[in-house]
């Protein structure tokens, strides 16, 4: 089955480590997983959008059409804005309410939660470089897409063993203000 993905943020926000996480641990389940990303070439501070494309069958087409979103998650308005139109009538939005603004005709085409994941990451875990974390958890938590302890092997491998704790930390909050915000905490 296909399930297609998008984070979206700024550079240095690391929603491409994000996406490039979740294509591996579905490539290291035996099926196919791929990231695309589109950024500017600001280093930091530019809007970027990864899409995250898993399937047990070949992916013969590496880009999301537009429409054909199940989940997005955003932790940038100028990106929220240039990308949310991606996501199918009725899909999945994750946005930090501090940094994102969705209208109300939005809300009305889209499941919307708001879930602070910058200030999760800086005050509940101490460091703000695990935003990508707390995204990720975030992400399968609401999707179901992948198995969670593999998830969770696959990122420990992509990040310094001296931020393990860290990110195994921000790994449960994210999991934890997900299960919260779909009321099944």
């Amino acid at each position: 089955m296909r399930h297609t993905l998008r984070f979206t943020g700024v550079g240095g926000q690391g929603v491409l480590l994000a996406g490039e996480i979740m294509a591996a641990c579905k490539i290291e389940n035996g099926g196919y997983g791929l990231k695309t990303a589109t950024y500017t070439s600001q280093v930091r501070g530019g809007a970027t959008v990864v899409d995250i494309t898993l399937d047990d069958e070949e992916i013969r087409y590496p880009y999301a059409n537009e429409g054909e979103i199940d989940f997005m998650l955003s932790v940038a308005d100028v990106s929220y804005q240039q990308f949310k139109n991606g996501v199918r009538l009725g899909g999945v939005i994750v946005v930090d309410p501090n940094l994102v603004h969705p209208t109300e005709e939005d809300r009305k085409n889209w499941t919307i939660y708001d879930i602070p994941i910058i200030t999760i990451a800086k005050e509940e875990v101490g460091n703000v470089i695990t935003q990508s974390v707390v995204a990720l958890a975030i992400a399968n938590t609401m999707t179901g897409v992948l198995p969670e302890q593999s998830l969770i092997e696959t990122m420990l491998s992509k990040v310094p063993k001296k931020v393990h704790e860290a990110n195994k930390k921000a790994y449960a909050l994210g999991k934890a203000y997900a299960l919260d915000a779909m009321g099944t905490k």
